[in-house]
């Protein structure tokens, strides 16, 4: 247990990754010998006297002793390199994440996952798209991986849930810091179905620089990637070149020549990724059944959710009568319909009305 907390104090050390942890374990033996080591010998075992003050500046800041446990106790646990519970794909990439942090649960059935990811300026037909595909692949028991981020992201977490599936969201910042904070509720419930997972620290606050090297383990994480809209420079395409230097495979979803969310994507297609035109595609590859058709496992309801869902019966209502209706404040009403429409409780049409899903009219 001891030897643990080093490991996390070393990912605390900016500058410090895969290769420099084997760096340190061959030259002292332990990480944990590495932690008390004086400045001249860090910089013997291969450190740069830059990452060497980093170091000592964090090694005087840290209480190393019972760090696995503080974190623990805020709802967040840790998977080494060599934990039976580490991610099997994911440990074979080249610079595997040493340390992982999530909230939730990694399973075994996470092995068969499969990446969705695109723009966050996603289309109508981007966004139907993405909804389908996953709604398919998590009816078939495919854990679905993705970014968290605005667009296509949040719709295929969102989607993976409603079908009753489990979901990865890997972020570019501490577990803690939900970034953007508005899928803050999204988190909540990515949490409760898989895992909020990321190889940065707690604390760490989303940066532009941490998003790029976080695709290595969307998709790392899974069997092969769906880009299912992108422009010339997304950072969907990031994940796609991680892919196929993981060797993992590359779907892309066509588009109109025309269309500048499709151009990225096309450009994938022209440069040898397997254009995915019907969600079927993904599961013969992945060799996987369908599964649509079967009904998410019920979900126990709130005494207020079971009232929202008497007070819409068969009818669709817009959410100011539907506030009105119940005397619910509009702030409560929102954050329960939120929760309700990740759970796949209710629907929302663009137009503010909500309706019951009919498999859940008990």
């Amino acid at each position: 247990m001891a030897e643990r907390n080093y490991w996390l104090a070393f990912s605390y050390v900016k500058g410090i990754g895969s290769v420099r942890f084997k760096k340190l374990l061959a030259y002292f033996g332990s990480l944990s010998t590495a932690w008390q080591a004086g400045r001249n010998e860090l910089i013997l075992s291969g450190l740069t006297p830059k990452v060497v003050d980093s170091m000592l500046s964090t090694r005087n800041q840290l209480i190393v002793d019972d760090l696995e446990t503080s974190l623990a106790k805020r709802g967040i646990s840790c998977l080494l390199w060599n934990d039976p519970a580490y991610p099997k794909f994911l440990s074979e990439i080249p610079q595997a994440p040493p340390v992982l942090y999530l909230i939730g649960e990694i399973k075994t059935q996470d092995d068969l996952a499969f990446a969705i990811v695109g723009t966050r300026n996603v289309t109508a037909y981007g966004r139907q798209v993405t909804k389908d595909t996953a709604e398919c692949l998590a009816a078939s028991g495919v854990t679905i991986v993705s970014g968290l981020a605005r667009g296509v992201d949040s719709i295929a977490h969102q989607a993976t849930l409603v079908a009753g599936g489990r979901t990865i969201a890997v972020l570019g910042s501490g577990v803690d810091v939900i970034y953007p904070p508005e899928h803050r509720k999204l988190a909540e419930a990515i949490s409760r179905n898989g895992a909020i997972l990321s190889d940065y620290p707690p604390g760490t606050k989303p940066d532009g620089i941490n998003f790029p090297p976080r695709n290595r383990i969307i998709s790392g994480l899974s069997r092969g990637v769906l880009v299912v809209e992108a422009g010339e420079r997304s950072g969907a395409l990031i994940t796609a070149k991680f892919s196929v230097e993981q060797g993992r495979e590359v779907f892309a979803v066509p588009g109109s020549v025309l269309a500048t969310m499709s151009r990225g994507t096309n450009n994938l297609i022209s440069q040898g990724a397997t254009p995915m035109t019907n969600p079927k595609q993904l599961l013969d590859f992945l060799k996987v059944k369908s599964g649509l058709g079967r009904k998410p496992e019920p979900q126990t309801l709130s005494l207020d959710e079971a009232e929202i869902l008497h007070a819409l019966g068969n009818e669709s209502l817009h959410i100011d009568d539907l506030a009105a209706k119940l005397s619910y404040s509009m702030e409560r009403l929102s954050a329960l319909l939120i929760m309700m429409e990740l759970e796949g409780f209710v629907t929302k049409t663009a137009s503010m009305h909500y309706s019951a899903l009919t498999e859940w009219h008990y």
